[in-house]
């Protein structure tokens, strides 16, 4: 079976000490495809240089809600000249983040840098990861406005069925991961029955969320199959086919069979 993580940060310090042993374990699991996002630009430099050290691994660039700081028509470029990068797959992980900003003007500064960088997405063919947290109608809003000719994932998806059904017609793919393993998963195992097959991809967001049984270990690309035998239980599926259709979504995103 082959496995695809389809968002992490193994440019993260967690990973400073034994990545190369990491990625071994992951292709020892069948884990042969991993995207790794930046927040910052900086990490989203350093993600890019990730993919030269490994077969098999891909980026996205972009800044991140919470790291909008400074954020200026230099960084559009930045990202821009990033994102020219063959091994760049994707604009991301970019959006909106409610849950620690209250302001009204900086959630409206939020929603201007998301629409900026859903530009350069769209200048360069490129699909989008989005990173959502309590911002779910003003993000589908912004979609439906701006995200128009775009596609993408909405990461580590947090929404309700119903905004769920919106984001599937508009064709956009919706991010499984660790929490749909947890106790407290509250709707995600409805949400995960209910999609359709061509709109389910599998991540990790590594080294964060780690599902169970790691959950509150470090978070790494083997334990993708984790939630992968989570959405078979709940669908009624084997493994194996969750696997050949989470890996065939990925490819059709982010056009990763190239290696």
């Amino acid at each position: 079976m082959n496995f695809a993580d389809t968002h992490c940060h193994l440019n993260d310090e967690k990973f400073s000490n034994d990545l190369n042993e990491v990625i071994e374990r992951a292709k020892s699991a069948g884990v042969n495809r991993i995207i790794n996002f930046g927040d910052t630009l900086e990490s989203s430099a350093a993600v890019v240089e990730l993919t030269k050290k490994f077969t098999g691994m891909f980026a996205g660039v972009g800044v991140h809600p919470e790291e909008i700081s400074g954020f200026n028509e230099s960084s559009v470029e930045k990202i821009f000249e990033l994102a020219k990068n063959e091994k760049v797959v994707a604009i991301g992980e970019i959006g909106l983040d409610y849950y620690w900003e209250k302001d009204s003007e900086k959630r409206l500064l939020q929603q201007k840098i998301f629409i900026e960088q859903l530009k350069i997405a769209r200048q360069l063919n490129l699909p989008v990861c989005i990173h959502e947290r309590e911002a779910h109608g003003d993000a589908l809003k912004i979609l439906k406005s701006e995200g128009k000719n775009l596609c993408g994932v909405m990461h580590c998806y947090s929404g309700s069925l119903e905004m769920a059904r919106e984001i599937w017609k508009m064709g956009w793919l919706t991010g499984f991961d660790g929490p749909l393993t947890f106790k407290n998963s509250a709707k995600l195992p409805e949400i995960v029955k209910a999609a359709p097959q061509e709109m389910i991809l599998i991540e990790t967001d590594a080294p964060y969320l780690a599902p169970v049984p790691n959950r509150g270990k470090r978070n790494e690309p083997v334990f993708v199959v984790d939630v992968a035998k989570k959405i078979a239980e709940i669908r009624g599926e084997t493994l194996e086919t969750v696997a050949q259709y989470t890996t065939q979504n990925a490819e059709n995103l982010y056009k990763i069979w190239r290696e």
